[in-house]
């Protein structure tokens, strides 16, 4: 069974994933903040129990964790996966559920900073089709659990920024030639004055060009304007790359073809590798792909190894913990391992 970043979507190149996330809480409890450990105890296992048979609702096969049982490795690893949020590293002795399909497209993260946080994703913008799904299994989870709903505000969250209607939508946009432009921060804050917010993936650095763009809004607008909100703001933001990487194409095609061979053949033949050169090197070859200078054998995405080359997910991969000197040999032969030929 393949994960959902294993699977490639080639419908709209250069738009990595999207995801929908839902924010609710029980109305018999207070926020979690506000619990004690005895009454987070209850409410954790009685929301494991009431949603055992959450396969029913979409066929999928689900396991459930608990925080305490996992270790730093995997809790980090899941982070790097975009599971887990780093809010919970910043609670003391969390207790914190996690319920997650087997192809980790859906999660549920119970009693963290809400009761309730469902997210599901797909490579690709398929921001109708995810809320459909979360839809749907909103209201199997509200049959069971009544939320906590204001008439006038909506649902109502521990987070302010959350209420209304308590759904966060995002897309991730690969943008490294519009990134580097002058007027991109003054693109980004135009976005956010029409209610979008554009974010590096990975930090101010944001190595490998991955942009997270995502509604600012959840209290008086509709689920609908959401998606139609993000949906557009993303695809502006991929036709004005295109257009940027189109002309750099026409002027330095020769020198754009240089980098792009010279990425994958540093990848393929390196024997130690930092983190922060290997997001650089996959995101040329990303564009690369994209813009067919380059053709791979089989199905094979990019996105994939920027996940596996983060280092938690790189020890789980190896099954042991490791120093970060190992590490850049690791993930040197891990990414000749997966890199794929050439046509």
């Amino acid at each position: 069974m393949l994960k959902w970043f294993e699977e490639v979507d080639q419908t709209r190149p250069g738009i990595v994933s999207s995801q929908v996330r839902l924010m609710r809480n029980w109305s018999q409890y207070a926020f979690p903040s506000q619990l004690s450990d005895k009454e987070k105890q209850e409410l954790l296992r009685r929301l494991e129990v009431g949603l055992e048979n959450l396969g029913s609702v979409d066929g999928k096969n689900y396991v459930y964790r608990n925080w305490k049982d996992m270790n730093e490795v995997e809790r980090k690893a899941l982070e790097e996966r975009r599971v887990f949020q780093s809010a919970a590293y910043a609670k003391k002795n969390p207790v914190i559920g996690l319920i997650l399909s087997q192809e980790e497209d859906t999660s549920i993260v119970l009693n963290d900073t809400e009761h309730i946080r469902l997210q599901i994703t797909s490579p690709g913008l398929h921001l109708e089709e995810l809320w459909e799904r979360c839809d749907q299994m909103d209201d199997y989870i509200n049959a069971r659990f009544p939320y906590a709903f204001d008439k006038k505000y909506g649902y109502l969250t521990a987070y302010p920024t959350y209420t209304g209607t308590g759904l966060r939508a995002s897309a991730v946009v690969h943008l490294p030639t519009l990134s580097l432009g002058k007027k991109f921060n003054g693109l980004v804050a135009e976005m956010g004055r029409f209610g979008a917010a554009v974010r590096g993936v990975y930090g101010e650095d944001n190595y490998g060009s991955l942009y997270e763009v995502s509604n600012q809004k959840t209290l008086g607008v509709t689920e609908k304007e959401i998606l139609d909100l993000v949906s557009r703001a993303a695809g502006q933001l991929l036709a004005q790359e295109r257009q940027v990487r189109k002309a750099t194409l026409e002027k330095r095609r020769l020198e754009y073809e240089d980098e792009v061979y010279k990425s994958y053949g540093v990848l393929k033949y390196a024997r130690r590798m930092s983190a922060k050169d290997a997001m650089i090197f996959l995101s040329q070859i990303m564009a690369g792909i994209t813009d067919g200078i380059l053709e791979t054998e089989g199905n094979w995405g990019v996105y994939r190894l920027m996940l596996g080359i983060q280092p938690a997910n790189l020890q789980m991969i190896s099954q042991r913990p490791m120093e970060e000197g190992e590490l850049e040999e690791v993930r040197a032969a891990y990414i000749r391992k997966e890199l794929p030929k050439l046509r």
